[in-house]
C-alpha cells in the first residue's frame, strides 16, 4: 500500500499530466546553487560520502528528491533543502544535473580489486538495471565513476536496511547477500569504471 502511495505521489510530482511544463535547465542551474556546498561545482562532489550528481539521469534525480521531500528517504542535511523545493524545482534540477558531463574516473590504483569487482558485478547482475556501461537508465542511478566512498556507504546502507523502501527495495534485496569483500570490490570497480 505504501509503495503504491509513493508511486502515485511521485507520478503526480514529477510530471504526469498535460499541464506540466518542460524543465528549465537554466533555472535548475540557478536552484543548484543550494547543492554546490555538498555536491560540488558542476555536480562533482569533493566531500566524503556525498555523491556526485553530474550526469545522473533526470528521472533518478527527480525520484530521489521526491523521496527526500516525502520523508521516504531520510538525510538530516537534505531535509531542510528539499522542503524548499516545489515540483518545478525538482524537474529543473533533474534536467540540469542530467545535462552535465560525468566525473572522470580516477586512475585505477588496484586493478586486482577491480577484477574482483567486475566478477561480482556479473555475478550479481548489476548491468541488468544499471546497464552495461553502468550509466543507469530512466530512474536507475548512474554508478560508473561515482565516488568510491559513497558507493561503499550506499551498498552498506542497502545491506543493513538503513536505505530501503519504495523503489529502493530492489537494491536492498540485491545488497543483503553481499559480503563485505564484494561490497569493497564492487565500489572500487564501479568508481574506476571507464566503459
Amino acid at each position: 500500500m505504501r509503495v503504491a502511495l509513493v508511486a502515485t505521489v511521485l507520478a503526480l510530482a514529477v510530471g504526469c499530466g498535460s499541464s506540466v511544463g518542460a524543465a528549465d535547465i537554466a533555472a535548475g542551474r540557478q536552484k543548484a546553487e543550494l547543492c554546490v556546498g555538498c555536491h560540488g561545482e558542476g555536480g562533482i562532489s569533493q566531500m566524503d560520502n556525498i555523491p556526485s550528481l553530474a550526469a545522473q539521469l533526470d528521472q533518478f534525480i527527480q525520484w530521489q528528491l521526491v523521496f527526500f521531500r516525502a520523508g521516504t528517504r531520510k538525510n538530516e542535511q537534505m531535509q531542510p533543502i528539499v522542503e524548499q523545493l516545489n515540483n518545478d524545482d525538482i524537474r529543473n534540477l533533474g534536467a540540469y544535473y542530467a545535462s552535465l558531463p560525468p566525473a572522470k574516473p580516477r586512475a585505477d590504483d588496484d586493478p586486482d580489486l577491480s577484477k574482483k569487482g567486475a566478477q561480482a558485478a556479473v555475478g550479481r547482475r548489476c548491468a541488468s538495471c544499471h546497464t552495461d556501461t553502468y550509466a543507469g537508465t530512466k530512474a536507475v542511478a548512474r554508478v560508473a565513476g561515482q565516488r568510491e566512498d559513497y558507493l561503499l556507504k550506499a551498498l552498506r546502507d542497502y545491506k543493513t536496511g538503513v536505505r530501503a523502501g519504495g523503489a529502493m527495495a530492489a537494491m536492498a534485496d540485491v545488497a543483503f547477500p553481499l559480503s563485505e569483500e564484494e561490497i569493497e570490490a564492487l565500489a572500487h570497480y564501479l568508481a574506476h569504471f571507464n566503459g
